[in-house]
C-alpha cells in the first residue's frame, strides 16, 4: 500500500524548531532518566562539533549536535536534536524477518526485543543511522527511541518534549505540520523554507525547522520515497538466506561477546587472588 492510501491521521510528531534551541541538553538529560539508561563514559570530542557523548548509543536514545558557523564576521552556535524520526513507513520494520519493530498508530516505532534475532539488519537498513546494538552485553538487544511510547499511549507527551522550554512542540502530526508552514511563512527570514520530514522517507513523525542549510547542520540526504519499497525489492527473493545469516550473526556475536566477559572475569580473580594480604 502506497504512503499517500495509508492513514497517519493519528501520528503524533515531534515539532523542532532549531532557531529556539539554546542547547540546555535538558531533553538528553530527560531521555536517560525516563527510559533509566546508564551514563556512560565519555571524552570531549570536537571532530564534528562540541556534543558529547560523541555518538547515539545503547544508552543515548536522543543527543543535542552542535555546530558552529560564522555570521556577519562573528562566530554563532546552532543546535540539532538528533534522534529516532520515527519513519511513517520505517525502513527498519521492513527489513525485519521477525517483526520485531511496529509502527504505531500513535506515530513511535517500537520494538520488541523478545522477537529479535540479532541479525542487525535493522542498522543496515535505517537511513538515518538510529538502531545502535549493545555491543557490550554477553545477550545483545537492539537499542533506541521509543518516542516514549508507554507515556504516549497514555495520553502524555514524550519525556523530551514535556522537558524543553522553547524548541519541541508535540502534537498530531498535520498540525505540527501546519504550525511549520505557518512559521515559514510568518518569517521566511527566520527560517530555510522547508520543513524537514514532511517528505523524507515517506514522512516522519519528527519534522524539523532550521535557520542553515540542512546538510551544513549533518542531516544526511535521504529519499523521498517510502524506503520499504527499496528494501522489500532487494529482500523478498532471499528469505530463507536473510533468516539463516541473521542467525549466524547473532550465533556469533553471542559467542564472543561470551569470551570476551569470561575473559574479564578469569583476570579480574586472578588481580584478587595476587594483591597481597594486610596483616
Amino acid at each position: 500500500m502506497s504512503a499517500q492510501m495509508k492513514d497517519f491521521s493519528k501520528n503524533k510528531a515531534f515539532l523542532i524548531d532549531m532557531t529556539k534551541c539554546t542547547g540546555c541538553r535538558g531533553c538528553q538529560v530527560a531521555c536517560k532518566q525516563w527510559n533509566q539508561l546508564d551514563a556512560e563514559q565519555t571524552e570531549f570530542f570536537s571532530g564534528e562539533g562540541y556534543q558529547n557523548p560523541p555518538a547515539m548509543s545503547e544508552k543515548t536514545f536522543t543527543r543535542i549536535k552542535f555546530r558552529d558557523y560564522q555570521k556577519n564576521g562573528q562566530n554563532e552556535f546552532a543546535f540539532y536534536k538528533e534522534m529516532c524520526m520515527h519513519c511513517n513507513e520505517p525502513a527498519c520494520a521492513s527489513v525485519c524477518p521477525v517483526g520485531a519493530f511496529h509502527k504505531t498508530e500513535e506515530g513511535p516505532v517500537i520494538y520488541k526485543a523478545e522477537r529479535c534475532i540479532g541479525c542487525r539488519f535493522c542498522m543496515i537498513a535505517c537511513p538515518f543511522g538510529v538502531p545502535k546494538y549493545e555491543w557490550s552485553k554477553a545477550l545483545p538487544l537492539v537499542k533506541k527511541c521509543t518516542g516514549c511510547y508507554s507515556r504516549v499511549k497514555e495520553g502524555m507527551k514524550p519525556a523530551c518534549a514535556t522537558t524543553c522550554p522553547t524548541a519541541i512542540s508535540y502534537g498530531p502530526r498535520d498540525e505540527m505540520i501546519k504550525e511549520a508552514e505557518r512559521r515559514l511563512a510568518a518569517h521566511p527570514n527566520r527560517y530555510i523554507q522547508k520543513v524537514y520530514g514532511k517528505d523524507e522517507a515517506g514522512g516522519t513523525s519528527v519534522i524539523y525547522l532550521t535557520p542553515l542549510p540542512f546538510d551544513e547542520l549533518g542531516f544526511k540526504p535521504v529519499t523521498l520515497r517510502p524506503l520499504p519499497g527499496y528494501t522489500w525489492q532487494a529482500l523478498r527473493l532471499v528469505p530463507a538466506a536473510f533468516l539463516t545469516v541473521g542467525g549466524g550473526l547473532s550465533a556469533i556475536s553471542w559467542i564472543n561477546h561470551r569470551k570476551d566477559r569470561l575473559k574479564k572475569e578469569r583476570e579480574a580473580q586472578a588481580a584478587q587472588t595476587s594483591e597481597p594480604k594486610e596483616d
